[in-house]
């Protein structure tokens, strides 16, 4: 006898009428109707396929032993819920092994935040699996808001409201449009987090979309205790809001320029807030858009009515363009960097893209942080105590012949280098080359310094020498400081190891 087959059929936001041809049809056909409810036994699920249900199904209720209430369990509510997901699967498999075809319904869509996706997981290596999309609760609030999610270009972030009120207030800032889903009892910290990205004017509540008892409001009018967990917050499209606002028959808003755009190009140091200067805290502060890395940017405070615009690690022309192109809106632009931003970061791409005429009125300065030589230094003392250079070994923007030309020149010269960007997952061969020129002029004895991920979670620095370390242990996180032959090191009476360079040539 063959196996029944299993389907996790969505049913959309809860009008019936939005169910799908082939979710009715299978609805209708299946032999087993199962669904989830909480101990009180009714299911929305269940209400929302009643009029495609016929008589002489099997109904599988699958209740929920906890929702959000505490639990004896000895697991606690993990190990609750995964106890119940376990024994749910055991009876919709029982049902299957009986060659009974089983819908289990779910609302909204099976694969987005559904229930469903946790009895897949367990029974479709075994048995004959589909899924049934659905309409999800996000594309519901949109259609009943009338207002799109997207558009062009934008960016739609989805979130749970379970986030903390950090994190969802971090993400908010960085996207374009936004929804907040799963909202009930953490719908204070979803309102302080719209509050602190600059996104509650924007923010719609909607509540049941498509239901009978549906209910819109501005978000920032919403009374707290009356939200259920059924409710998205959403923050649709600027552009299309932006348009909505113009006068009418303007195909695009008046842009009325009210102060002078800036751009700031500021340098985080290399362990985020606790090496920040006060020229560049400041400056963070008062910024209107923060542009940059996304990693760099994760370690700037979130700052109330503050827009972040996060990036790739390789797009920085592009990421000063538009840092530039804020500023020309007559907005006060903050670009980070890690380190000092006019050591191989991001000061000189922007002043490249400003030599364009169309920026030509758009003043930038730079503010100086610390570099990841002089961290790296401070940790073993002070190895660039005299002259050294500051060399990057990538050869993305520069041939390699070029880099190999000034580490000989910087060998003969006897100077300290501070090596940036000395290997990747792509570029594996540099660093074994450029150790083979610098021996040519160094002994194999010269103290390298290799400082990995300084003033971060990660941080590790060792003391080895040109000729013993390996470059493969050395990685793009990794900064090399390599002596010069006055260099030395010196073990301290605590067994600690300082590295430094002699002032002068006696």
């Amino acid at each position: 006898m063959s196996t029944g087959v299993l389907y996790g059929v969505g049913l959309g936001p809860g009008d019936p009428e939005l169910v799908t041809v082939k979710a009715a049809k299978l609805i209708g056909a299946a032999d087993v109707i199962a669904y989830h409810c909480a101990r009180h036994g009714r299911s929305i699920a269940r209400s929302v396929a009643e009029p495609y249900l016929r008589e002489g199904q099997l109904e599988e209720r699958l209740m929920y032993p906890v929702t959000t209430e505490t639990t004896s369990h000895p697991g606690g509510y993990e190990g609750a819920i995964a106890e119940f997901y376990e024994l749910s699967a055991k009876r919709l498999a029982e049902h299957l092994d009986a060659g009974r075809d089983v819908v289990l319904l779910c609302e909204g869509d099976p694969f987005f935040y559904g229930s469903y996706m946790y009895m897949h997981e367990r029974l479709c290596d075994r048995y004959e699996a589909h899924v049934v999309p659905g309409v999800t609760s996000v594309s519901a609030a949109s259609a009943v808001l009338g207002r799109p999610l997207v558009q062009r270009d934008e960016v739609l972030t989805v979130l749970p409201a379970t986030l903390p009120a950090p994190e969802l207030a971090r993400r908010l800032a960085d996207t374009d449009a936004a929804a907040v889903l799963k909202l009930g009892r953490t719908f204070g910290a979803v309102h302080e987090a719209m509050t602190e990205s600059g996104r509650l004017a924007e923010a719609s509540y909607v509540e049941r979309a498509t239901w009978s008892a549906q209910r819109i409001e501005p978000l920032a009018d919403v009374d707290p205790g009356s939200v259920p967990y059924f409710s998205v917050a959403v923050v649709p499209s600027p552009a299309y809001a932006a348009r909505a606002s113009a006068p009418s028959g303007e195909a695009e808003p008046v842009r009325q320029t009210v102060r002078q755009g800036a751009v700031t190009v500021v340098g985080l140091g290399p362990a985020g807030t606790r090496w920040l200067t006060p020229e560049v805290e400041n400056a963070l502060a008062e910024a209107d858009h923060l542009v940059g890395y996304g990693p760099y940017l994760a370690k700037v405070p979130q700052r109330r009515g503050q827009r972040r615009h996060a990036s790739g690690n390789r797009v920085e022309a592009e990421r000063a363009v538009e840092a530039l192109e804020l500023a020309k809106g007559g907005s006060s632009v903050a670009v980070v960097s890690s380190g000092d931003p006019g050591v191989f970061a991001m000061a000189s791409a922007v002043l490249e893209q400003a030599e364009a005429p169309a920026f030509a009125a758009i003043p930038v300065r730079v503010l100086p942080g610390v570099t990841a030589a002089q961290a790296a230094a401070s940790r073993v003392g002070a190895p660039l105590g005299h002259d050294y250079c500051a060399l990057s070994l990538s050869d993305r923007l520069k041939p390699w012949e070029v880099i190999e030309r000034r580490l000989t020149a910087a060998g003969e010269a006897d100077l300290v280098l501070a090596i940036y960007n000395p290997a990747s997952r792509s570029r594996t061969t540099q660093l074994a080359a450029a150790r083979d020129v610098l021996l040519r002029h160094r002994t194999s004895e010269t103290p390298v310094v290799v400082a990995r991920d300084i003033g971060g979670e990660e941080e590790s620095v060792r003391i080895d020498t040109l000729g013993g370390f390996d470059p493969a242990t050395v990685d793009m996180r990794c900064l090399l400081i390599v002596g010069s032959s006055r260099t030395r090191v010196r073990r301290q009476a605590d067994g600690t190891e300082l590295v430094w360079t002699p002032r002068n040539y006696d």
